[in-house]
């Protein structure tokens, strides 16, 4: 059964309902489940279960791989890469979220809603949002990374918009190298075109990603794309 979003969209309906009516959340996802047509969340939930976990998801990932996370905006990019974050930090690993686009606040109450306060897991995380971040910023400041260290970069098309930056493609080769040699894992959040038609095929892929300057996609050993809450892990060669 299609939804009519993805669920974490229909997670925040449910946060929002109970606020505004004042009901106990798992009444509120019921209520949420039931206009999807099932009796109740747990069904949808089990329903969704074909779609990979966090988890599931991180497992597949391998030290010093350079991993593509595309989307199309709205179907949770942002999401996942934290949702892997979070996971991460569960599992007991160190992780590391790079923003170009959200500030520090905004990156810290997104983690709260994976039950991941900034604080408690002290320098296991490292949130970083400024305007100077750049493969060569990024790699200075990850250089010492405990192998294994799950690193988000949020997102790949900005990474250049600094005049004094290397180009996009001299980045990627950056950031490739860094992987290889700390052996730490990143992944790149990635805008896909606007081209891209969920009527022709259910999720992008390569030829979909939004490249306003060029990039040798190969040196991606991973992709992770995802659409109308389908996600979808591939290899990149």
């Amino acid at each position: 059964m299609r939804l009519s979003a993805p669920i974490f969209r229909l997670k925040k309906q449910a946060r929002a309902l109970s606020r505004a009516e004042g009901i106990p959340l798992n009444q509120a996802l019921d209520r949420i489940a039931q206009k999807e047509g099932f009796a109740q969340w747990s069904l949808l939930a089990a329903q969704m279960q074909l779609t990979p976990t966090a988890a599931q998801i991180l497992a597949q990932f391998k030290p010093g791989g350079l991993v593509l996370l595309g989307g199309r905006p709205q179907q949770g990019k942002t999401t996942l890469g934290l949702s892997l974050i979070a996971e991460a930090l569960r599992s007991g690993h160190h992780a590391a979220f790079f923003s170009l686009f959200h500030t520090l606040a905004e990156v810290e109450d997104r983690l709260l809603e994976f039950d991941i306060n900034r604080q408690a897991v002290g320098d296991r995380v490292l949130i970083d949002t400024s305007d100077d971040i750049s493969a060569p910023y990024i790699s200075k400041h990850l250089a010492r990374a405990t192998p294994g260290t799950l690193v988000v970069i949020d997102y790949l098309q900005i990474l250049d918009q600094r005049r004094e930056t290397p180009d996009i493609n001299a980045q990627v080769q950056m950031l490739k190298s860094l992987a290889t040699e700390t052996g730490v894992i990143i992944v790149t959040l990635s805008q896909v075109s606007r081209q891209f038609d969920p009527t022709e095929k259910t999720l992008p892929d390569l030829t979909d990603v939004h490249l306003p300057n060029p990039i040798d996609l190969s040196a991606f050993s991973q992709t992770c794309f995802l659409n109308e809450g389908v996600i979808q892990l591939g290899k990149a060669a």
